[in-house]
């Protein structure tokens, strides 16, 4: 399965069981390990980047109950996602998207 093929929007919650709507930006690996960039700009197609919210999540894959492999996104400790964000940062610079003005939020 492509990259562009694998994009699309997720639904969760956060740490004060509050209904979250992300887009998926972006995989990558990092020392052997699927992450994914998640943000919250669903609607907005050239957004305010001050003001979107980016996550970084361990990717996970599962069997439901009916077989069928499902991915699972894991939140990762404030050290790992530190190491993360300067990982996406540094790799997906010169792409010129929305990347180039990530933050250590």
């Amino acid at each position: 399965m492509s990259e562009e093929e694998r994009l699309d929007i997720v639904e969760g919650v956060d740490e004060e069981g509050n209904r979250l709507i992300l887009r998926v930006n972006r995989y990558f690996f990092y020392n052997g390990e699927e992450y994914v960039l998640l943000s919250d700009d669903i609607e907005e197609p050239n957004p305010n980047l001050d003001e979107v919210m980016f996550y970084v999540m361990k990717v996970t894959e599962s069997v439901d109950e009916d077989g069928e492999e499902i991915e699972e996104f894991e939140p990762v400790e404030q050290e790992l996602m530190e190491q993360l964000i300067e990982v996406v940062k540094t790799n997906f610079d010169s792409d010129g998207d929305i990347l180039d003005e990530l933050s250590d939020e």
